[in-house]
C-alpha cells in the first residue's frame, strides 16, 4: 500500500497587497522545490477585501497553478477573520500562517518542519529577537504591552512572537473550535497548549507595499488581547473604586474635625475643584473598563458570523 503523500497548507491573510503576491508566490515556489521534494503544498490565499488588484493577482496565480486556492471576503473583516478562515479552510497534515510581504521568511519553513517531525512538538513559532525598521515609539509600547499582558494574562504571550508558526493539524482543529467573534489568536495559540519551540530570527522589513497596522490599530488590538485573556482590569477598577472611598471616608472625618475646632473656612475651593475632576476622571475610566468588557458580550451574544465568502477557487459564496 502506497504511503500517503504529507501536506503542508500555507495560509496567506492579504489586504491590499498586489504587488507583494507575485514577489512572495516565487520565493514560496523557490523554497518549495529547493527543500520539500515529495512534500504536496497547497496555497490558500484570504482576500480580506481588498480595495487593490489583489483578488486579481489571486485569480490569475490560480489559473497558472492548482496549489493555489483563495477565499474571497465580502468586505474587510480584518486579519483575525482572514486566518480563521485559512486555517478553516486549510486540507494539509501541516498548517503554517504566513503574511504576504515576506516579513515571514519562507527559508526558514524547512527548519520548523524538520523540528515539527523530529523533536515532537506540535508548533513551531517564531519569534523577532529586533525590531528594526519599527518606529522607537511603536517598539516601546510593544514591548511595555508584552509584559503587562504576562502580569495580568493565565496565558503566556511570547515578546516579539509572530503569527508565521507551522501546526499540526490537531492542534489547528482545537483553534477553530473555538467560535468566538472576539479573536486575540496570539492568545488563543497559547491557551490551546500543545508543545510549542520559538524559533528566533532578525526583522525583516516588508518586500513591497505598506504596513497595513497603524498606531491606533495596534493599540486597539492591544485592548482586544487584554480583555480576552484577563479580568485584571475589572478588579483594578474595583480596588481603585475602593480605595477611593475609604479615602473619601477619612476626609470627611477630618473635615468634621476641623469644622468642630476651627469653624467653617471656604477656603480651598480651587483644590475642591481639581479633586473633584480627578475622581470624576477615574470613574469615567472605571466604566471605560467595564464598557469594554460589555460590548465583547453584546458581540458576542449576537452570534454574527466571524466573516462572510464572496467567492473561492470554486466559485461558491458560502457564509461561516
Amino acid at each position: 500500500m502506497l504511503r500517503k503523500m504529507e501536506k503542508i497548507s500555507v495560509v496567506v491573510p492579504c489586504y491590499n497587497e498586489e504587488e507583494a503576491l507575485p514577489l512572495f508566490y516565487e520565493e514560496m515556489e523557490r523554497v518549495r522545490k529547493q527543500d520539500f521534494e515529495g512534500i504536496e503544498f497547497e496555497y490558500i490565499f484570504i482576500n480580506d477585501g481588498s480595495k487593490d488588484k489583489t483578488l486579481a493577482e489571486i485569480r490569475e496565480l490560480r489559473n497558472k497553478d492548482d496549489k493555489v486556492r483563495y477565499v474571497s471576503f465580502s468586505r474587510n473583516f480584518g486579519k483575525e477573520a482572514a486566518m480563521m478562515a485559512g486555517l478553516e479552510a486549510a486540507e494539509g497534515d501541516y498548517i503554517t500562517l504566513m503574511d504576504a510581504d515576506l516579513q515571514d521568511p519562507p527559508s526558514l519553513l524547512r527548519k520548523m518542519y524538520d523540528t515539527l517531525k523530529n523533536e515532537h512538538f506540535d508548533c513551531v513559532g517564531t519569534r523577532r529577537v529586533t525590531r528594526k525598521g519599527e518606529p522607537p515609539i511603536r517598539s516601546f509600547f510593544a514591548r511595555v504591552f508584552y509584559k503587562l499582558i504576562n502580569k495580568m494574562s493565565e496565558v503566556e504571550m511570547v515578546d516579539g512572537a509572530r503569527d508565521y508558526r507551522l501546526m499540526t493539524k490537531q492542534m489547528v482543529n482545537s483553534i477553530i473550535s473555538m467560535k468566538e467573534y472576539n479573536r486575540y489568536s496570539k492568545g488563543l495559540f497559547s491557551f490551546v497548549g500543545f508543545d510549542t519551540k520559538w524559533i528566533e530570527y532578525e526583522n525583516i522589513e516588508r518586500v513591497a507595499g505598506e504596513t497595513k497596522w497603524s498606531f491606533w490599530k495596534l493599540f486597539k488590538y492591544a485592548i482586544e488581547g487584554i480583555t480576552a485573556f484577563s479580568t485584571v482590569p475589572l478588579i483594578l477598577s474595583s480596588v481603585i473604586g475602593l480605595l477611593f472611598c475609604l479615602i473619601a471616608f477619612v476626609f470627611i472625618i477630618l473635615i468634621i474635625i476641623r469644622t468642630l475646632a476651627f469653624g467653617d473656612p471656604t477656603s480651598g475651593w480651587p483644590s475642591m475643584v481639581c479633586i473633584i475632576f480627578f475622581v470624576s476622571g477615574i470613574q469615567l475610566f472605571s466604566l471605560g473598563i467595564i464598557g469594554q468588557y460589555l460590548s465583547k458580550t453584546y458581540l458576542e451574544v449576537k452570534h454574527r458570523p466571524i466573516y462572510i465568502v464572496k467567492e473561492t477557487e470554486k466559485s461558491k459564496t458560502e457564509e461561516k
